[in-house]
């Protein structure tokens, strides 16, 4: 399993990386001003950090206790981004309506591009972390 300070890590680091994407790239696709994006964005990166922390952790004790191993598969690293993005957009669409000023349907379809921005990049981002910083163990 991994450490307290390495899910810190681990945490910060895609939120800090994904702000710098996400940011420039909202506020192009979706022609609102970059402050609004840049505002929603760190609002949603903050609420997002504390989920990615628990919801790994709870993901690892679950591989844990079901496989004995909290090496993911290709399959499970899909899983895992699915239903990490599928919560957060729960969370997140209800303040995007209010903040921006649009409608729920506006906020789904924002939340929704995010969403599948950060899908991608989750996938890419926690893979490359395990080859950078492995697991300390085979069993880990």
């Amino acid at each position: 399993m991994r450490s307290t300070p390495d899910r810190i890590r681990h945490a910060l680091s895609f939120e800090v990386i994904g702000l710098l994407l996400v940011t420039p790239l909202g506020a192009l696709a979706f022609g609102h001003p970059i402050s609004d994006i840049g505002m929603v964005a760190l609002v949603s990166a903050s609420i997002a950090t504390g989920w990615n922390y628990i919801y790994n952790l709870g993901f690892d004790h679950a591989l844990l206790r079901l496989r004995g191993t909290v090496a993911k598969t290709v399959a499970l690293r899909v899983a895992h981004a699915i239903l990490f993005e599928g919560g957060l957009l729960a969370i997140l669409m209800p303040f995007i309506a209010w903040y921006l000023g649009v409608s729920l349907w506006d906020a789904f379809v924002m939340d929704a591009a995010f969403a599948g921005f950060y899908l991608i990049y989750a996938f890419c981002f926690n893979w490359a972390y395990d080859v950078i910083f492995p697991l300390p163990t085979a069993t880990g």
